[in-house]
């Protein structure tokens, strides 16, 4: 395997258990949860962990790769502390949306697919979070922030400031 990047031993402990949860020939099912893995002691996906998990899944890099860049829930990229993914689709939009994402881009001095100076924020826009009867919204995580305000906004940015 890649001697560039490495699981610590407890991730790749759960590697190995997640890969032998699949038959043989078959392996390629672990493929998200090693994902998952890899971004968490990461923080993010990179090419070099994506070669590694195919090297481990005995696949092709361009099977890991092409699961990797569909799934907006993988960071290709380095992403600050907090990753905002904001709603971008017409229920959020029609809800006050745009006015709101307009604030929340002007608050963090950042567009889209930026970090903050700090590191703390990342900006991803997103298609529907599933929350269309609640929008405007965004998620950090697993958590959902619905009925956003600017002012919601602004207070959500300074708690998780501190």
């Amino acid at each position: 395997m890649s001697d560039k990047i490495a699981f610590s031993e407890d991730r790749l402990a759960k590697a190995k258990e997640i890969i032998l949860r699949y038959p043989e020939g078959k392996q390629k099912s672990a493929l998200l949860p090693l994902l998952h893995l890899a971004q968490e002691q990461f923080g993010w996906v990179s090419a070099a962990s994506m070669d590694y998990i195919a090297e481990m899944l005995q696949i092709e890099p361009i099977e890991v790769y092409e699961v990797a860049t569909f799934y907006t829930m993988f960071h290709l990229e380095p992403v600050g502390k907090h990753v905002i993914e904001y709603c971008r689709t017409g229920p959020c939009c029609t809800m006050g949306g745009e006015e709101v994402y307009d604030h929340l881009k002007t608050k963090l001095k950042i567009e889209a697919n930026q970090t903050t100076s700090n590191g703390l924020f990342t900006l991803k826009e997103v298609e529907c979070l599933a929350a269309c009867g609640w929008g405007p919204c965004f998620q950090i995580r697993e958590k959902f922030y619905m009925h956003l305000t600017n002012e919601k906004v602004d207070g959500i940015i300074e708690e998780l400031s501190k």
